[in-house]
């Protein structure tokens, strides 16, 4: 089966796990394929912050989310840490986006140094190189100037930097319409449509 567009998302030890899976939740209801990364970082926060326990293996990370949000055959796969050999590790085979959401710190300083210690770095590096959509979702404050510099850095090599900051001029009424705020925001600048809330003006 193909589909129209493939993005990369990984999901980091930043707080904000409920962003990132519902990013995903939507991606693949907009139907694309995504390639799915998380450290192990975000593993733990999972378990922290909405008491879901994401299986370590791969694999079974891959079965657990099928069976979780029902896509098509082959359009979620999984990759570990370090499967070089995966898609995403190589600019010959590169998504048409790639998305950090929920992004640490350390994962966004990583990025802007050109490391590629892990598959989460070695695949946005890929973006970085072939002139594709690299879109960070930081959930961190303060920031130090640290952080600045290094948003400002990737910011002016055309990284998107769209820091889970929601509106509230929808009047959210529950928490998962304030998460749909910011995944919305992804969700455009990735070019998929989606009706998670009105537009201005609407």
């Amino acid at each position: 089966m193909s589909f129209d567009r493939t993005v990369t998302l990984a999901l980091t030890g930043a707080s904000g796990t409920a962003y990132g899976l519902r990013l995903l939740e939507t991606l693949l209801a907009g139907g694309c394929r995504v390639y799915l990364l998380v450290s192990q970082a975000a593993q733990i926060v999972a378990k922290q912050e909405l008491d879901l326990a994401l299986p370590a293996n791969p694999k079974e990370l891959e079965a657990f989310l099928i069976e979780r949000y029902g896509p098509q055959p082959g359009q979620l796969k999984v990759f570990g840490r370090e499967e070089w050999f995966a898609p995403v590790a190589s600019g010959s085979n590169p998504a048409d986006a790639m998305v950090v959401c929920p992004c640490t710190m350390g994962t966004l300083a990583a990025i802007a140094q050109g490391l590629s210690d892990n598959l989460i770095e070695r695949a946005a590096d890929v973006m970085l190189k072939e002139g594709r959509k690299l879109v960070l979702v930081p959930r961190e404050t303060p920031f130090s100037a640290i952080h600045l510099e290094n948003m400002l850095k990737l910011a002016r090599l055309g990284v998107v930097i769209l820091p889970a900051n929601p509106g509230f001029y929808h009047h959210p009424q529950t928490v998962g319409e304030v998460v749909d705020f910011v995944v919305a925001r992804v969700l455009d600048q990735v070019g998929v449509r989606h009706q998670l809330m009105a537009r201005w003006g609407e």
